[in-house]
């Protein structure tokens, strides 16, 4: 079986676990194919953490779980050092963060303290600790869930923070036929008439032999400058549009016209081709801007979200007509 395959066969697997959702399944694929790191918000029981752990049950790889609290301290994250009794030396027990898969969940309600030491983990892919930075698994792969709605003992992450997750995925409640569905299915889980068992269809070889794939798409001129067009007008959307002028305190910085591309290559992969469209693009956008952009008192005085700051901003930019395969 092709690489390709088996990931059509994790997505399967995916979607006999979680009804609908079908955005979400597609992008955290996405982050496994780039080893870019996921924020998933949205309201309690939209099966965030059981997406995650799904997708961690479809990968032969070690999982964990780490539940983010006000008490938490970094040592419970990254590890520490402790006195081995019987030779009087301190050793490092590494902690949970030594996983290929994490799902940090409600990780606004971590303190600054543990912020600023997953911030390492999350850009540099390594922990330092007693003046000593280990590397953590090379698939390393962060997907953390907040709430939108509960404030009371949270923290909002910092810039910094959010600047390093590829994606901001903002979930839905499901329709009423999903909904239906999400009812029989646990009904059958209940009496037992569902008893698939969860299977492990790639292994970490397996994804990074993707990514090198991904790598490998073809990206025209074209398109490459659309990406970085989108990206700039958020620094600069007084200038398409006088009426926007002042909405945005801060725009996207380059890292996000970077993460654009591993997006959009991971997305064009995953539908079988071997070249990015605009479509690609625009279908990818929402999610990678939404967290990088900072609303200023006046645009939010006019009643600017992130989201409708972007549909401007692809309204604005002209879309390349020309050749975008190769």
């Amino acid at each position: 079986m092709s690489t390709q395959a088996e990931f059509q066969t994790l997505k399967q697997h995916l979607q006999n676990v979680i009804v609908g959702q079908e955005p979400l399944l597609d992008k955290m694929m996405i982050a496994l194919l780039t080893g870019g790191h996921v924020l998933l918000e949205g309201p309690p029981g939209l099966a965030k953490t059981t997406a995650v752990k799904a997708l961690s049950n479809g990968v032969h790889a070690s999982f964990q779980r780490i539940q983010f609290t006000p008490d938490l301290m970094p040592g419970d994250v990254m590890g520490s050092e402790v006195l081995d009794v019987n030779s009087g030396q301190l050793s490092f027990v590494k902690g949970p963060i030594f996983n290929e898969i994490i799902l940090a969940d409600e990780i606004n309600r971590a303190p600054p303290k543990v912020q600023s030491a997953l911030l390492e983990a999350m850009a540099e892919k390594q922990v330092t600790s007693g003046g000593q930075t280990r590397a953590l698994p090379e698939l390393f792969l962060v997907m953390a869930t907040q709430n939108p709605l509960e404030q009371n003992g949270t923290y909002p992450l910092p810039e910094a923070q959010l600047d390093r997750f590829m994606l901001h995925l903002v979930l839905e409640y499901p329709n009423e036929t999903e909904e239906l569905e999400i009812l029989r299915r646990d009904r059958a889980r209940h009496f037992g008439e569902d008893q698939q068992k969860s299977a492990a269809f790639l292994t970490p070889e397996n994804v990074m032999h993707a990514r090198h794939a991904v790598a490998e798409q073809f990206v025209s001129e074209a398109v490459e400058k659309y990406m970085v067009a989108l990206v700039a007008a958020t620094r600069k959307l007084g200038e398409l549009d006088r009426s926007l002028q002042g909405v945005l305190e801060v725009g996207a910085s380059p890292r996000a016209s970077i993460a654009l591309l591993h997006a959009a290559s991971a997305y064009a992969w995953l539908k079988g081709r071997d070249f990015v469209t605009p479509d690609d693009v625009i279908s990818l956008l929402p999610d990678v801007l939404r967290h990088r952009l900072i609303i200023s008192f006046s645009g939010r005085a006019q009643q600017y979200t992130a989201d409708s700051i972007i549909q401007k901003i692809i309204e604005l930019v002209p879309v390349p007509l020309g050749e975008v395969s190769a």
